[in-house]
């Protein structure tokens, strides 16, 4: 028997409502959470369309078989920093004029196994052997209205289409639960010698993986209690009377991580010789979301840490995309540079106690937040609604001439005028020394000293 997905109402709508515009096909994202008896769909949108020139429109490339693939799974990376703890993007669907044959199901299935690819790249986590690996395709024939829904094994290349079911459900997610919690970090990320060749963004990831590590083996506590993972969470809940709707219901978060190794672990210091280093340092606000039937503890745990991990990679990915967008020279006669991050933004999904997010330089106005929204998303929001969460933090740049650095080194010296601005510096690379940028990550506070051999 294959699986079950729950879909939102509101779904079906906007997928009867999705005009094709000429077009011989629309496709989109759908998005979600899995559990282990089913799935449960509560939003999609459509991969907007690609802008084409002038001599592409005189020969126009409407096909299925001429999806773009690369355009998609874009769109699947930058819908997937939107999306808080504890949700996905379940699958791909497609709408089109006409019926299609066993072709135009290998080209579904190339498209939703690039998408989990592209993600999976930029995770700082792995999936479990215990979770759901199904990832569901639906294909929509507007003439005929007939639904054909398949799911694919992602962890197994060879894997074949199997059948699912499709069922709609009214106000699937206006009782899901939500868990906040809000983290302090400060990460040391040392550059050596032998990794200064590397790309900036890849030294980072590599940082970014070991602090991971005390993420996924810290201590969370839900409400101020350590609870069983196995256990419901809303055990000791209290139940709305009669038949009323249960009402969302929010948790308190606290992550405590390990400062110290087991008294059988042995620990060490290392000198490391360095080109630089990278500190992020400040709080980020987190968020997550799980559905109320009978969620489990550790569902709840890992949907949290998931968002934590999420949420500082993806501020750092949008730091290297604002580093290539805007060259700037360096101020070589200023020891320290400070720069505002961007805030992380929350809107809420229409009828439901669900909310996404996005994420907002400080130059940046509600209009462009909104209409960045629609774009990714195809919904229209409310400038009212915007949730802005964290509040202004900086980082700062640190130049210094020393020849080594301690894995243990910490500045916390902190700067005394920021300045207000969200751009990225430049790195440039000359004569064994490397000068790059600073530019904070929302509540995050990036710092780079940078030393010469």
């Amino acid at each position: 028997m294959g699986r079950t997905y729950i879909v939102e109402e509101t779904i079906g709508q906007y997928l009867s409502n999705l005009n094709l515009q000429g077009k011989s096909f629309v496709s989109g994202l759908l998005i979600g959470q899995c559990s282990s008896q089913k799935d449960y769909v509560i939003l999609a949108t459509r991969t907007p369309p690609k802008e084409e020139n002038n001599e592409n429109l005189k020969h126009p490339k409407d096909k299925v078989d001429n999806l773009d693939e690369e355009w998609a799974t874009e769109h699947a990376n930058q819908v997937s920093r939107m999306l808080p703890g504890g949700l996905l993007v379940l699958g791909v669907f497609i709408i089109t004029t006409l019926e299609m044959g066993n072709d135009f199901q290998n080209t579904l299935r190339r498209l939703v196994f690039a998408v989990e690819k592209s993600m999976n790249k930029k995770r700082l986590w792995n999936f479990t052997e215990e979770e759901v690996s199904d990832r569901v395709t639906l294909h929509i024939c507007s003439s005929t209205k007939k639904i054909l829904c398949r799911t694919y094994d992602i962890h197994d290349p060879k894997s074949s289409a199997k059948p699912a079911d499709w069922k709609y459900q009214n106000g699937l997610s206006t009782s899901w639960l939500s868990l906040e919690c809000t983290v302090h970090i400060n990460i040391h990320i040392p550059l050596s010698t032998t990794s200064v060749s590397y790309p900036l963004e890849k030294n980072t990831k590599n940082g970014l993986a070991r602090w991971a590590k005390q993420i996924e083996n810290g201590v969370y506590l839900i409400n101020g209690q350590v609870k069983a993972e196995d256990c419901d969470l809303l055990e000791g809940q209290k139940k709305p009377r009669g038949n009323a709707q249960a009402s969302s219901c929010s948790f308190d978060v606290r992550v405590l991580t390990q400062l110290l190794l087991n008294s059988d672990h042995r620990s060490t210091a290392t000198v490391q010789i360095c080109s630089g280093s990278v500190n992020l340092k400040g709080a980020v606000k987190c968020r997550a979301y799980i559905h109320s039937n009978k969620p489990k503890v550790k569902d709840a745990v890992q949907a949290v840490k998931r968002d934590i991990l999420n949420t500082v990679a993806d501020r750092c990915e949008i730091l290297f995309e604002d580093l290539l967008l805007n060259e700037i020279s360096e101020k070589k006669d200023s020891e320290k540079e400070f720069h505002i991050l961007p805030h992380r933004v929350f809107v809420p999904i229409p009828g439901s106690t669900v909310m996404l997010c996005d994420y907002k330089f400080g130059d940046e106005s509600a209009e462009e937040i909104r209409d960045h929204f629609i774009e990714m998303l195809d919904h229209r929001i409310q400038i009212e609604d915007l949730e802005i969460a964290e509040e202004i933090n900086t980082a700062f740049l640190s130049s210094s001439m020393n020849s080594e650095a301690p894995l243990d080194n910490r500045d916390d010296e902190q700067p005394k005028e920021p300045m207000q601005t969200s751009i990225a510096l430049k790195i440039q690379q000359n004569m064994g020394m490397i000068a790059a940028f600073a530019v904070a990550v929302l509540a995050v506070g990036i710092a780079f000293h940078y030393f010469s051999d």
